[in-house]
């Protein structure tokens, strides 16, 4: 089993950055891929970031080049950072590994003047 644990959301000013952290514990050397996705209010889960095992990235078309997903396996974290943000990234930010399948418990960002 694998724990995951969000930190860092918060309340910015539109345009401004933030940076997610995601710590995972438990069977950890059973991880491969880590990922954010995010819910806003009255609206689907929808995926963010991934980041593979060699450090490939993937993110979508909504936030390329304003976010960037990293990962230190030697501390067992992965980190979101975003810059450039709008009220439209306003969300509860999840982190993620499909395998094993674990979710963290989600951490808020409300981009908002």
């Amino acid at each position: 089993q694998v724990q995951l644990v969000e930190s860092g959301g918060g309340l910015v000013q539109p345009g401004g950055s933030l940076t997610l952290s995601c710590a995972a514990s438990g069977s950890i050397s059973s991880i491969g891929a880590m990922g954010w996705y995010r819910q806003a209010p009255g609206k689907q889960r929808e995926w963010v970031a991934t980041i593979t095992n060699g450090g490939s990235t993937y993110y979508a078309d909504s936030v390329k080049g304003r976010f960037t997903i990293s990962r230190s396996n030697a501390k067992n974290s992965m980190s979101l950072q975003m810059n450039s943000l709008k009220p439209e990234d306003t969300a509860v930010y999840y982190c993620n590994t499909p395998s094993p399948d674990a979710w963290g418990q989600g951490t808020q960002v409300t981009v908002s003047s």
